[in-house]
């Protein structure tokens, strides 16, 4: 898939006032790939990024970056148009497990659930990666907050830690609906197959301690 080259033409309807704004929004979704518009200063660009969202989507589509916004949610997501979801190849293979993981999670609560916020503890992650990938050890607590962590600044999930430090296991992972869209599987059978080339890998880490 290839986006249409822009038509910049379209940019002097961007007034001067409104134009260092813009410039945050574009730097947010090319920093993080996202840009979540729920609250505060990000709320406003949020508003501004849906005013200028055909001038936007010129832009990054130059770069054969796709801006979707998201139906249900007040968020803006920039999605990079390759064949191959070469999104995957940026995450580590631990990072890939558990990227796979989430999409999951939060395809099951979906399907379950009228609710549009899928919430998780970080516990359910753990069990759920060393069931869909029983033959690879499944990280240490301590590689699994950094993960989460990254995957937080990609704007993929939100945490919320719990109160006491220890209790990691007990961390509220929200996964945002721009997680899916980093590996858009059409259906169930795409993520079964992309799953099981990892399983078949094998374990090829030392066991781990659980979360």
């Amino acid at each position: 898939m290839s986006l249409p080259w822009p038509n910049f033409n379209t940019w002097h309807r961007i007034t001067e006032e409104d134009r260092a704004a813009v410039s945050s929004v574009i730097t947010q979704l090319l920093a993080h790939g996202a840009l979540l518009g729920e609250e505060g200063r990000n709320r406003e660009l949020y508003l501004l990024a849906r005013e200028y969202q055909h001038e936007i989507a010129e832009y990054l589509a130059a770069l054969q970056i796709d801006l979707i916004a998201d139906p249900d949610k007040p968020i803006f997501h920039a999605r990079p148009i390759q064949a191959d979801c070469g999104l995957v190849a940026r995450f580590n293979k631990a990072e890939t497990l558990l990227v796979l993981t989430l999409w999951r999670m939060f395809h099951d609560s979906r399907m379950a659930s009228v609710t549009e916020t899928v919430i998780v503890t970080a516990n359910d992650v753990w069990q759920q990666l060393k069931l869909y990938f029983e033959t690879i050890a499944p990280p240490t607590e301590s590689h699994l907050r950094e993960m989460l962590n990254r995957l937080r600044g990609r704007r993929l999930v939100r945490i919320q830690s719990p109160e006491a430090p220890a209790q990691f296991g007990e961390t509220q992972i929200e996964i945002l609906p721009t997680l899916p869209r980093v590996i858009p599987f059409e259906d169930l059978s795409a993520w079964e197959e992309q799953t099981t080339l990892y399983r078949q890998a094998g374990d090829e880490t030392t066991e781990q301690e659980p979360v």
